[in-house]
């Protein structure tokens, strides 16, 4: 059960979902949570029922979350434990034969503002647009990402590389299943993604960015990148959804637009608009 204190304003927000088995899997191995103030998408992995299990396991420990909305150290506290317990539970359910990317964010308010707390595990996505600029706030972890990190292949390069989907951390299988987390102070106005590699596989940047600017509903915009996905090959499952910031303060205060602190050993830090 969520911790909603009373006494924390509500963002207002617009939310779409949109979710397909792609044109070359039997099964949608993916599984999304829409559970306001928390939103995740999980990629699952090792076939068949393995993947479904994996990613549902991850949703329902994040569904049970105990959230707190008014710190981001208690927050990223609580969506680490909550991930320990999906980690633990995948490996009971498959014993270690199945896993699953996982990527979302919460909102909460810290000294009277509203941040997101974005949060990943392998190379399921989230991006933010604001003011016509798309930027992937995850980081993803793989094997091309690291190669692209060390200079050793371009944005692009990776895109077409042979093992651009071997992923570095997923929860349930190997040793490092650690969320990296980021703090983004929320803004009036902005369109969020959190998609599974399904669409970011299939689709670059500039062609989501393009069904993402304003003109479609979240909804209109969430059915649209599927189509395109599924048009451009649609190899995987895709899960996308799409989330407006229609007002963040909704009769609070704002506060100051600088992340606050946290003693979180975990927590990373980052102003969108300054990035």
């Amino acid at each position: 059960m969520t911790d909603r204190d009373s006494a924390v304003s509500t963002p207002a927000l617009e939310i779409g979902v949109a979710s397909d088995r792609g044109l070359r899997r039997e099964l949608n191995e993916d599984a999304y949570l829409v559970a306001d103030p928390l939103f995740a998408v999980a990629d699952g992995m090792g076939g068949h029922e393995a993947g479904e299990v994996a990613a549902q396991e991850c949703v329902r420990a994040l569904g049970e979350a105990e959230l707190s909305l008014t710190g981001a150290a208690q927050g990223s506290a609580a969506l680490q434990q909550a991930l320990r317990r999906a980690d633990t539970g995948i490996r009971e359910l498959s014993g270690s034969r199945a896993g699953t990317t996982v990527t979302g964010m919460a909102w909460l308010r810290d000294s009277g503002a509203a941040y997101w707390l974005v949060f990943n595990v392998g190379d399921s996505r989230t991006y933010r647009l604001a003011e016509g600029v798309l930027q992937q706030v995850s980081v993803d972890h793989s094997e091309v990402q690291e190669l692209v990190d060390a200079g050793h292949l371009s944005a692009l390069e990776a895109r077409h590389h042979p093992r651009r989907h071997v992923v570095t951390r997923a929860l349930g299988v190997g040793e490092d299943t650690e969320a990296d987390y980021w703090l983004v102070p929320m803004r009036t106005g902005e369109r969020w993604l959190i998609c599974t590699d399904g669409l970011s596989d299939e689709l670059p940047d500039e062609e989501i960015s393009a069904v993402l600017e304003p003109g479609r509903s979240v909804q209109e915009a969430a059915d649209e990148l599927v189509r395109a996905a599924l048009s451009a090959g649609g190899r995987d499952n895709v899960t996308v959804i799409v989330i407006d910031v229609l007002d963040s303060a909704q009769g609070s205060d704002q506060g100051s637009a600088d992340a606050p602190a946290s003693d979180s050993t975990n927590q990373q830090e980052t102003d969108c608009e300054q990035a």
